[in-house]
């Protein structure tokens, strides 16, 4: 189930995004083949890109979700282990996401800048005692460096694929890793960095901050705001990534696990909302069904 809307969380936010432009029909082809018209959805991929690592709402079928807006061709793919999870307790999760984004007619794709995402209630993320890593030792560091720089703090990893299209030049792409380290926690906000490493056409990180805090909104009860980082100046597009997050450790002589989740009622839910570059701004909501036990 899919739904799109234009959220007031973004209009709060985001004040100088508030035109929304390129509106059109699409349809979401499901992992059973219901197809399903809806609007805005487009923007829900990008925005997993960022964020789809800290939620349990987006377990899918074994059949890539493939969305078509207009010009865009979209697919996504991603599950949880372990597939069952209990009903009244959280339990330890790895998460598994990847996906593509393109165009029919081979355009480059707009550049998402902000994601703004509320997480099912029955899911966690918990950094309590897990060791940080900060942005200044991330940056300008390729990716054996960011390792080696905090190797504690790594929470996953994984691959993506950018496209960069300068004016008046034949586009590129550039394939490098993806790093994911725990920023700590401070005042209740959890801080993630996903550092990428990519040649632009010069080799170049990429470092993006995640903000992750509580909240009580119905049956949402986490939050994450990233602010994406301009790829080759403006002219750079995520395109393609995989991505695999799971970290268990152990603080005051308890076992723990970085993400954790129950299934309580058989539906994980989570809404985002995107802004691009150029003014295009979308939302929607992802319910995703899960198997309880106990």
């Amino acid at each position: 189930m899919l739904r799109s809307d234009v959220s007031p969380l973004t209009s709060a936010l985001l004040p100088a995004q508030r035109r929304v432009v390129g509106r059109c029909c699409l349809h979401v082809l499901l992992g059973k083949g219901k197809i399903v018209k809806k609007a805005l959805a487009p923007a829900l991929v990008i925005a997993l890109l960022i964020t789809g690592l800290l939620t349990v709402g987006l377990t899918t079928a074994a059949k890539p979700t493939v969305v078509r807006a207009g010009n865009l061709v979209l697919r996504l793919n991603g599950g949880v282990t372990p597939k069952r999870l209990p009903r009244n307790e959280l339990a330890p999760i790895k998460l598994q996401i990847s996906g593509n984004i393109s165009t029919a007619d081979g355009t480059h794709p707009p550049a998402a800048k902000f994601v703004i995402a509320d997480f099912d209630k029955h899911g966690t993320v918990n950094a309590r005692g897990l060791p940080t890593c900060s942005a200044g030792k991330l940056q300008a560091r390729n990716t054996q460096a960011a390792k080696q720089a905090c190797p504690k703090a790594i929470v996953g990893g994984g691959k993506t694929r950018v496209r960069v299209e300068f004016p008046e030049q034949a586009a590129f792409f550039s394939t490098g890793p993806l790093v994911l380290f725990n920023g700590g926690v401070k005042r209740g906000v959890t801080t993630m960095f996903i550092h990428a490493y990519v040649n632009v056409p010069a080799p170049t990180a990429i470092v993006t901050v995640v903000k992750i805090k509580p909240i009580h909104k119905g049956r949402f009860g986490t939050r994450a705001i990233a602010r994406i980082p301009k790829i080759a100046g403006g002219y750079g597009s995520v395109t393609r990534f995989a991505m695999a997050i799971k970290r268990n450790f152990r603080f005051r002589g308890r076992s723990r696990s970085y993400l954790t989740a129950r299934c309580a009622n058989g539906r994980f839910f989570a809404h985002v909302d995107v802004a691009f570059a150029g003014g295009l701004r979308f939302g929607g909501t992802v319910v995703r069904a899960c198997r309880g036990r106990g």
